[in-house]
C-alpha cells in the first residue's frame, strides 16, 4: 500500500464568470490565498463543480493547478462521471499530469447494482497507477459506499475514501470493515478532532476556501497534541459553519466570502445561482465580525 493522504486538502472551488466559462485569474488568486495553510488540493469535486464541467474544462483547469502547485502539495484529481469512459479518461490524464491522487463517486445517476460498481472501479484501478479514492456522498449519488462495499473496493485495489457522511461511527466501520491500512480521508472541517482521535490524519474542509488560517491553525493544535486548544478551535469552526450553512447552500454562499477575503468576483456553474443579495450580505456580516474577532 501506498502512503496515506496527509494534512488539509480543501475541495478547491472552480471560480467562473458570468457567462460561465472557467475563471483562470481568480484561480490563481484563490490558489495564492489558500497555498501558505494546506497541504494540497482535491480538484474537480463537489465544491470544485467537477460534475458540471465538460472533459476539457475539467483537464485544463488540472493542468492551471499543477502548474501552479507544483510538486509543492499533494493534488487529488476528482474524476467521478456516469460514464467509465469519461473517469478513466480523467484519470489518466490526472497522472500525465503529475497528480497524486484521483477519486471518484460511484457511477451516479442510475442506482448501479454493486457488481457494476465493482466493476466501474475495476477500470479505474486498472487505468492508472496512482492511487484511486471511492468518494462517498450519499446524496449526491444517491446510494452510499456501505464499510462492507469499502471492504470489497479495497481487495481490488481502492486505497481507500473520502467519506463525506459526516458520521464518526461510519468512519469507525470503514476502519473495522476494510481495515487499518484502509485510507479514511474526512469529508468535513466539522470532524477532525473526534476522527483525529481516532486515527485520521487527512481532511478536505470547503472551509479552507474561503478561511484556510482557522483550520490550518485547529491542523496544527491536533498536530502538536494540545487537544485542549483543538477543541476550542473545533467549536469556533463547527459555530461558523452552522451560522453560513443557514444561509442555504454552501456553494454559492462561498463566493459571496471569496469577495470578502479580495478573490475578484466569481460565480458558481449554472445551474446553480449566485446567492441572494440580501443573503450575500448577511454571509458579508458573519465573516466580517468573525474576522474582527479572531
Amino acid at each position: 500500500m501506498t502512503t496515506q493522504l496527509f494534512g488539509i486538502i480543501p475541495p478547491l472551488l472552480t471560480p467562473f464568470t458570468s457567462a460561465g466559462h472557467v475563471d483562470f485569474d481568480a484561480l490563481k488568486q484563490l490558489l495564492d490565498l489558500t497555498m501558505p495553510y494546506v497541504h494540497g488540493y482535491y480538484v474537480c469535486g463537489t465544491y470544485g463543480q467537477g460534475p458540471l464541467m465538460s472533459i476539457a474544462e475539467r483537464k485544463k483547469v488540472v493542468e492551471k493547478v499543477a502548474e501552479h502547485v507544483g510538486s509543492s502539495k499533494q493534488l487529488v484529481v476528482h474524476v467521478g462521471s456516469a460514464a467509465t469512459d469519461a473517469a478513466v479518461e480523467l484519470a489518466r490524464h490526472a497522472e500525465e499530469v503529475g497528480a497524486t491522487a484521483v477519486a471518484s463517486v460511484p457511477p451516479y445517476y442510475y442506482r448501479h447494482t454493486e457488481e457494476a460498481v465493482l466493476e466501474f472501479f475495476k477500470d479505474l484501478v486498472k487505468s492508472t497507477s496512482l492511487p484511486v479514492y471511492v468518494y462517498n456522498n450519499p446524496p449526491r449519488v444517491g446510494y452510499p459506499v456501505t464499510p462492507e462495499l469499502a471492504a470489497k473496493l479495497k481487495a481490488i485495489g481502492v486505497r481507500g475514501v473520502k467519506d463525506s457522511s459526516f458520521d464518526v461511527l461510519t468512519y469507525m466501520n470503514y476502519k473495522l470493515q476494510a481495515g487499518e491500512d484502509f485510507d479514511v480521508v474526512v469529508g468535513t472541517e466539522a470532524l477532525m478532532l473526534p476522527t483525529w482521535v481516532l486515527g485520521a490524519k487527512a481532511f478536505i474542509p470547503g472551509m479552507s476556501n474561503y478561511l484556510p488560517e482557522l483550520v490550518y491553525e485547529l491542523f496544527k493544535a491536533l498536530e502538536s497534541g494540545d487537544l485542549s486548544r483543538a477543541q476550542l478551535l473545533q467549536f469556533r469552526v463547527n459555530r461558523l459553519r452552522e451560522e453560513l450553512h443557514k444561509l442555504g447552500s454552501p456553494i454559492p454562499t462561498a463566493y459571496a466570502l471569496l469577495r470578502i477575503r479580495g478573490i475578484k468576483e466569481c460565480y458558481p456553474k449554472k445551474p446553480f445561482l449566485p446567492p441572494r443579495k440580501d443573503l450575500e450580505e448577511t454571509a458579508r456580516k458573519i465573516m466580517e465580525e468573525f474576522l474582527r474577532n479572531r
